[in-house]
């Protein structure tokens, strides 16, 4: 979800107005993916390369954060979304902490949509954890070199639990992956748009579900 400070500069406003202006655009896009029968829909919300910003920003990341989570409770149930999170969890504050277990124990019963927030997310690290796992299990004995396959690296992943993106929307232009879901992506169609992430609305999202409907899927076959 790219593009909020430059949105910002493009009006004369600060950096902090693309951030609130982005949020509508998740709340947005979650009720879109819902419509759209989409089951999961995973948001790069927060990287690991993040909390390299200024402070202050950083803060003002995290209060968005966390009211989100609180005042989104109501809606998300409503519309029948379940929300999960992958990342480094624990260097998130505290209070972001708390009221992300709240808000995923408020919202732990429903199935028609799992909402991911990617937050304190790197892809690299991600991997890097998986390895360190699968390496402390070979060194137990409780693994095999041999025995490892893609899907015992899958299972190590934060994403065990849920299938690969069939398609990755790339915000503002920008033709880069950022350190997203490297593992998961490796078949995942790109759709990168134009429109910087404060902008993109049901309209943009529905555009690039049409694009990918046009796609002709191989996965290597002919």
């Amino acid at each position: 979800m790219d593009g909020n400070g430059r949105w910002a500069k493009q009006r004369h406003l600060p950096r902090v107005e693309g951030h609130r202006n982005g949020v509508e655009s998740v709340r947005a896009v979650v009720r879109a993916a819902g419509e759209a029968g989409v089951k999961y829909l995973t948001l790069y919300a927060f990287s690991v390369e993040n909390w390299n910003r200024p402070k202050d920003e950083v803060d003002t990341l995290m209060k968005y954060l966390a009211r989100f989570l609180k005042n989104e409770i109501g809606e998300l149930n409503r519309s029948n979304v379940r929300l999960e999170a992958i990342g480094q969890i624990y260097r998130l504050p505290e209070f972001v902490q708390e009221q992300l277990a709240k808000t995923k124990a408020a919202l732990s019963k429903n199935n028609e949509l799992t909402l991911i927030l990617a937050l304190s997310y790197g892809g690299r690290t991600e991997l890097v954890e998986a390895v360190r796992e699968i390496a402390g299990k070979v060194k137990r004995g409780a693994l095999e070199p041999a025995e490892i396959t893609e899907q015992i690296v899958a299972q190590h992943l934060y994403t065990r639990h849920w299938p690969d993106p069939d398609l990755l929307i790339r915000t503002s232009g920008e033709m880069r992956i950022s350190n997203f879901l490297l593992w998961q992506i490796s078949y995942a169609e790109l759709v990168v748009t134009q429109t910087l992430w404060p902008d993109f609305r049901k309209p943009q999202f529905n555009e690039a579900l049409e694009e990918y409907a046009r796609r002709n899927r191989r996965f290597g076959g002919i």
